[in-house]
């Protein structure tokens, strides 16, 4: 694997006299060996069969000291002192952890930022997407292949966008050791390259495999490539939407910030490990952080994430637990796309849970222009961009697998005070564009020397685990109103609820829809019962009031005073 180890200094200690320090003074029992001393006195003191002998008359003379209590009297002899004490063990090394990233990442928070691209060639950064992704790891060099390990690392090449050197270490035994790179370790494909790489070249970033299927083939489950991006999947899944360590500036009148991963520690598994420890040190112009992930692969995919954050400069807008999609259109999209599949996107909502136990339901969309959503909170249990339908049929697209792809959800695991969660949704002409970011900002603001922490856990899953069993939104549509009989340009908004409860309805229970808006004349309410497709539906009218633009729209499937749904909220503009 081509592995670099730290050098360590053996300290050997000797006799002060005669040793020297010398290696060769020592016996086998790592003690100090007596040595023959030729003028230290006239009674020579000899080794011979592991006892000291000496002359009569030197025995005489210890005799007296003995008998005399040990006090001083003139020696005409100089004593031999006795030989010194055995070394003593030097003490074990610290074991690596936690702390020791957050004090690098302390220290650098104090020191000016590198930007460390140096080192690769131009014609690595030259390199356009296709003829970078015909480099790859040789799936045989993976470490812990040969020890059978249940987790298995690969790395990935710098070259064409991915250009900061990325440093990676294993930590054995408490021991860290840093990968070294080699080309040996990667196939290049059909690239020919005019000079040999540079032997400090490193690594882009790294990615895990796991056995998650019963044949024990190895799987790809987790990627950190990029800035301070990272994608996960469980098994039966697709990937899809990326979180980030970290999001600065996102969504302001300003360049964004990216402060990315410059190196990882990752604990060596033991034999049945079904986690895998990883350590983390962010930097960037503004900040540098510290970050423990704990990785547990399955059918959902858990990551735990802690970290410690520092500010070089203040930071007006900051993101913690950013999740980053793709919208392209929907059900929703209310213009004409001209694409032969349905629907195009990586997630199709965002969920909160408030900390007063309302679930809320927000529908994304490709806009027209930039829109920025902030929903106010104190210590909400969690935000996540999810992915609701699941039907291939709803997609037509049996390459790009849409239907497979992850929901990510962020529970917080500890209080995280006030702040606020952001839905930002830009807007995009292709898929290939990431257009959706949603994230925590909180109210403390950020100044140079601020140090924060956060622990939460991020769920990259198929179903919603952590839903109540009410009602919950599976679908929206938007079109004209087809009968308003009004002068008055109409929209009208279809919402399906869906639950185990809700199905056991009977069509004739009495269900109502609670639907407000910020602005314009909402009518039309109507509820009524699908037994085919399994959703209740609530549908209204919405009369927009000139010059309020965009509109926050509100609803809530109810019986009597009770609730049965979760909130559904949409923002639709005009423009």
């Amino acid at each position: 694997m081509g592995i670099v180890s730290d050098a360590r200094e053996a300290v050997f200690v000797g006799c002060p006299v005669c040793c020297s320090s010398r290696r060769d003074r020592f016996d086998s029992r790592g003690g100090v060996a007596l040595l023959k001393r030729e003028k230290c006195s006239p009674h020579r003191l000899e080794r011979k069969d592991n006892a000291i002998v000496s002359s009569p008359g030197r025995i005489l003379w210890l005799c007296l000291i003995v008998l005399l209590g040990g006090h001083a009297i003139a020696d005409p002899v100089k004593p031999v002192p006795p030989p010194p004490a055995p070394p003593r063990a030097a003490p074990p090394a610290k074991p690596f952890e936690f702390g020791d990233v957050v004090t690098t990442a302390r220290e650098l928070a104090a020191k000016p930022y590198l930007r460390d691209d140096g080192g690769m060639p131009e014609f690595l950064s030259k390199l356009d997407y296709d003829k970078y992704r015909e480099i790859h790891y040789k799936s045989d060099k993976a470490l812990w292949r040969d020890e059978g390990l249940p987790f298995q690392v690969q790395l990935f090449h710098r070259g064409f966008m991915f250009r900061e050197r990325v440093s990676v270490n294993i930590v054995d035994r408490g021991n860290p050791t840093r990968l070294a790179y080699s080309p040996e370790l990667f196939d290049y494909g059909a690239n020919k390259f005019p000079a040999p790489l540079p032997a400090d070249l490193g690594f882009a970033g790294l990615r895990l495999h796991y056995p998650l299927r019963r044949d024990q083939s190895y799987d790809e489950i987790t990627v950190f490539l990029g800035a301070s991006y990272f994608r996960a999947i469980g098994l039966g899944q697709s990937y899809g939407l990326s979180a980030r360590g970290l999001a600065i500036d996102t969504g302001l009148p300003k360049a964004e910030e990216f402060p990315f991963f410059r190196e990882f520690w990752i604990e060596k598994p033991s034999q049945g490990s079904s986690s895998l420890t990883l350590y983390a040190l962010l930097d960037g112009p503004s900040v540098t952080g510290a970050y423990r992930f704990e990785i547990r692969p399955g059918y959902d995919h858990t990551v735990d994430v802690t970290n410690r954050i520092f500010f070089r400069h203040p930071v007006d807008r900051l993101g913690i637990a950013p999740l980053t999609s793709m919208f392209f259109h929907g059900e929703n999209t209310d213009r004409f796309a001209d694409d032969f599949r349905p629907e195009v996107h990586d997630s199709d909502g965002l969920l909160m849970g408030r900390s007063n136990g309302e679930w809320v339901w927000r529908p994304l969309n490709n806009p027209r222009q930039l829109r920025i959503s902030v929903f106010r909170e104190n210590n909400p249990a969690g935000f996540g961009l999810l992915k609701r339908d699941r039907n291939l049929d709803h997609y037509q697209d049996f390459d790009a697998n849409y239907h497979l792809r992850p929901s990510a959800w962020v529970e917080a695991l500890e209080p995280w005070g006030q702040g606020a969660i952001y839905l930002i949704e830009i807007p995009s002409d292709a898929e290939k564009y990431d257009n959706i970011v949603s994230f925590w900002v909180p109210d403390q603001p950020i100044k140079e020397g601020t140090d924060l922490g956060f622990n939460y856990r991020l769920h990259f899953m198929s179903d919603e685990y952590m839903v109540p069993r009410g009602g919950k939104v599976v679908a929206t549509r938007i079109g004209a109103s087809p009968s308003n009989g009004s002068e008055k340009p109409m929209r009208r908004f279809v919402v399906d609820f869906s639950s185990e409860s809700l199905k056991r309805l009977s069509a004739q229970a009495q269900l109502g829809g609670d639907v407000g808006s910020s602005s314009g004349e909402i009518g039309n309410i109507r509820v009524e019962k699908s037994e085919d497709a399994g959703v209740w539906r609530l549908s209204f009218d919405l009369a927009p009031e000139e010059g309020k633009d965009p509109v926050e729209l509100r609803a809530v499937l109810k019986s009597g005073a009770d609730v049965l749904s979760e909130t559904w909220i949409y923002q639709w503009s005009a423009r």
